[in-house]
This record gives structure tokens, sequence and C-alpha cells, in this order.
């Protein structure tokens, strides 16, 4: 009643409206050749990594120019991406899933000049501010999430890994020497929002450790019911502890249960998961989405536990650049890195990359479902 009282009329919703409800209709913003050509485009072909053409039944093309994009930008940075775009591309650009910057435009004479502006622009250490590249048979950016920077789970960094690691593949982010395409993803705990189960390679934080109770705080902080119904493996039950003489509400770990996702401090801030010793990072290999050649597969873990080496992970980096090195040697083309590994077997796998095999790397998780639900649309497999 409130909008009723405040003029809104809702058998005319349209009227004196002065401001819009949500965003404005995605097709308002394609580029012209886009929005001409739409569900008409025939095939694509690379010009060169980082530059790609689609050609629509019309005859009509359009040429993009892909450059590598960061998780977290500055105001200044995407206002210097928006100049570039309204430069060269009529003010049209996109960004892709995994934080790469597309530039769009409608003639082949105008990618030149876009590439050129685009490699000259660099920071004041050097580096390239837009490299051209990540399509076709290289790395592409690694997506991540958000780290120590911003998330309350982390057990490793975010921003740090992926860009040490992204410093150690950058060759392979502006070739196309690999045999197919691979996809590195960064979770920073084993909640993943990353997407991790299913990259190429993948870099995982892992906590080693359950979470430290402050029994003296947890009763007046949290809501003890909720930090109980929040784990999975039923691990936490309610106890009560003696502090002072005085008999307080608590919660007990069942450490033998704790899986370590940290959704108990999500809902209890005195149940915090973090430790220096205890944290670190995984390496995943294998998994994918798409249905070539063989059905998505979920990766596996290659490597149990590194640690947090900050500022830049140079055990981590190295462990990545040789199993790409391996996958680049070895596989076949168009063979990503999992179908490779089942190929040649996964003993072939690590000894060929190098990697020390124990038995918390042997894959003994077999869920019904991975059986009986359908995990693909090709009926063969």
């Amino acid at each position: 009643m409130a909008f009723v009282s405040s003029g809104y009329n809702p058998d005319k919703p349209m009227e004196n409206r002065i401001s819009d409800i949500g965003p404005r209709k995605f097709d308002e913003f394609y580029p012209p050749v886009i929005a001409k050509n739409k569900g008409t485009w025939l095939y694509h072909e690379y010009i060169q990594p980082g530059v790609y053409f689609h050609v629509a039944e019309s005859g009509d093309k359009v040429f993009t120019v892909r450059v590598g994009g960061a998780r977290l930008m500055s105001t200044t940075h995407i206002r210097e991406i928006c100049e570039i775009s309204e430069k060269h591309c009529d003010g049209y650009l996109r960004f892709t899933t995994r934080n790469n910057v597309e530039f769009l435009v409608d003639s082949e004479d105008k990618v030149k000049p876009l590439i050129d502006d685009l490699e000259s622009r660099k920071f004041a250490g050097g580096s390239f501010k837009f490299p051209v590249g990540g399509t076709g048979a290289g790395i592409t950016n690694i997506v991540h999430t958000q780290g120590w920077i911003h998330c309350h789970t982390p057990a490793t960094d975010a921003s740090g890994p992926v860009k040490a690691t992204m410093d150690v593949l950058f060759d392979d982010f502006k070739d196309h020497r690999l045999p197919a395409h691979l996809r590195v993803s960064l979770a920073c705990c084993l909640n993943m929002c990353g997407a991790v189960h299913c990259s190429d390679i993948a870099i995982l934080g892992y906590h080693r450790k359950p979470p430290l109770l402050d029994h003296e705080y947890l009763d007046k902080m949290c809501e003890i019911p909720l930090a109980i119904a929040a784990c999975p493996t039923a691990a936490i039950k309610p106890t009560k502890v003696e502090i002072g003489g005085e008999k307080l509400n608590s919660v007990a770990v069942k450490e033998s249960r704790c899986m370590f996702c940290g959704n108990c401090y999500t809902m209890c801030p005195s149940m915090p998961l973090a430790d220096t010793e205890g944290d670190g990072i995984v390496i995943m290999a294998g998994g994918k989405v798409s249905n070539r050649i063989s059905a998505p597969k979920f990766s596996k873990v290659v490597v149990a536990f590194i640690p947090n080496e900050a500022p830049r992970w140079p055990q981590t980096t190295a462990t990545i650049k040789k199993i790409v090195e391996a996958y680049s040697n070895g596989a076949k083309k168009y063979e990503r890195l999992g179908e490779w590994a089942e190929r040649i077997g996964w003993e072939r796998f690590f000894e060929k990359c190098e990697l020390e095999f124990t038995h918390h790397l042997i894959d003994d998780f077999r869920d019904p479902a991975y059986f009986t639900w359908r995990q693909t649309t090709q009926f063969k497999f």
C-alpha cells in the first residue's frame, strides 16, 4: 500500500514513472552487425592468438580482439577500457565468463590499429595492460574466487596465486602451441565457487584443521542450532562447557567427520577455520565440461598439499608449469588434459609430470549418481 500512497497506480504501472526497475534489455547493447545477424552465424576462424572472426549467412563478418582482464579492476582501468572501445569499436565491448575483455569491430581494417593501441598500453613496470590472447589451443584467463581480499573462509589467496601462475604461463596465453585449449581455475576453499572441479588444472585452497572454538563468546555471538545445521557432515553437536566456574552453552566438533568447509564459520564467527600451518593448496587435474571426444569429467587430486608461499607461490607455479609442459609434449591434437591422462593411464601421468603419488590421491569416491545420472548429451557414453 506504500506504493499506492506515494501515487503509484497498479492499473497503470508506467504512469508518471521516473525511474527504471532492473537493467535494460540485453539486446539493446548489441553491436549493429550482431543485432542484424543474430542467430544466423555460420562459422568462425582464428587469425592469430586472441583475434578471430565470425561469418554470417549474409556474408557479414564481425572481428573480435580478446585481451586478458582482471578479476578486480580499478575504476581508472575500466575507464581506459571504455575509452579504447569508444575510439575503435563505436563503444561496444563484452566481458567473457573467464574475465577476458573482447573488443568487436565490423571491418578487418580496424583490427590492426586496435591491436597496436592495446599492446602499446603498459603499466609503469612494463607489463601489458591489455595483453592480446587467450583463444584457441592455449591458455585463457584464470577464473578465480575472492580469496583473502574479501571472502571469510579462504584457505589461500585468489588474486596472488593467479597472478603468479599467469606470469609463468603467459607465453601460452599469447600462443596456440598446446594440443587443445586448457582451462585453469582457482577456488580458495573447497566450497569451490570457482568451479574448479571441471577444469583441466585446478588450484584449490584447502583447510586441514577443524574450526577453533571460542567457547566464551560462542553462545553470545551465534545461534547454536544454525551452526549445527550448517554442517554438511553432522560433525557438530551441542554441549556445555565450564569457564570461570560458569557453565556455558557451546558446541563440540567431531574432528574425524569434519570436512573443513567453513560452513559453520559462515553461521558462527566464534568458529574460525583459518590456520597458518593447516591452510594451503591442492592441485587437481583432468576436469572438463565439453562433450567433445569424451564425456564431461571431474578433476582429480594430483598434488595433495602445497603450503601457502605468498607472495609468489613458487612451488605451486612450478608444479603447474610441469603439468602443462608434459601435456604439451605428450597429448595428441584436440586431446584435453584429462583425456590424455586416461589414454596413457594415470600412473604414467604422474611419471611424465614428475609428481609423487601417495595414498591420499586414490580416487575412491563413487556416489551412485556418478553411475546412474546421465552426465552428457552424447548417448554413446
